[in-house]
């Protein structure tokens, strides 16, 4: 048992180090919180910007090119599937741009926002 709360104190100090540690190097905060977008700089929300695009749009390209040569329907689903990655780039844009990417569905990022700016508010409307 004495073993126990040696291991007991010897992790709490280390959780105790840990955690300054991170407050030195300012990673106190959870890393969904550390990229948010007003955390960034304009070159990092810029170069994030560009990734989404040209991935998403990459992605829904290479996916219609696949279907259109298994299904012989060549070059239909490929537009198609191009223009639905490039309105999923601009949907991720949308989603960064107003600090919505920190949760999966848009509605419940909304919610979690207006929540964050009434706690930061005073709680006013």
């Amino acid at each position: 048992m004495d073993n126990d709360r040696k291991n007991s104190s010897d992790l709490s100090e280390i959780d105790a180090r840990l955690r300054a540690a991170r407050s030195a190097a300012g990673m106190d905060q959870p890393e969904t919180v550390r990229n948010r977008p007003e955390n960034m700089s304009g070159l990092g929300l810029a170069t994030r910007i560009g990734v989404e695009m040209v991935t998403t749009t990459l992605v829904g390209t290479a996916l219609g090119w696949a279907a259109d040569d298994w299904l012989g329907t060549r070059p239909w689903l490929m537009i198609v599937m191009m223009i639905l990655g490039a309105t999923a780039g601009v949907m991720n844009v949308y989603r960064v741009v107003k600090g919505l990417d920190d949760s999966v569905g848009l509605g419940q990022a909304i919610e979690r926002k207006r929540r964050r700016e009434q706690d930061a508010g005073g709680g006013e409307e």
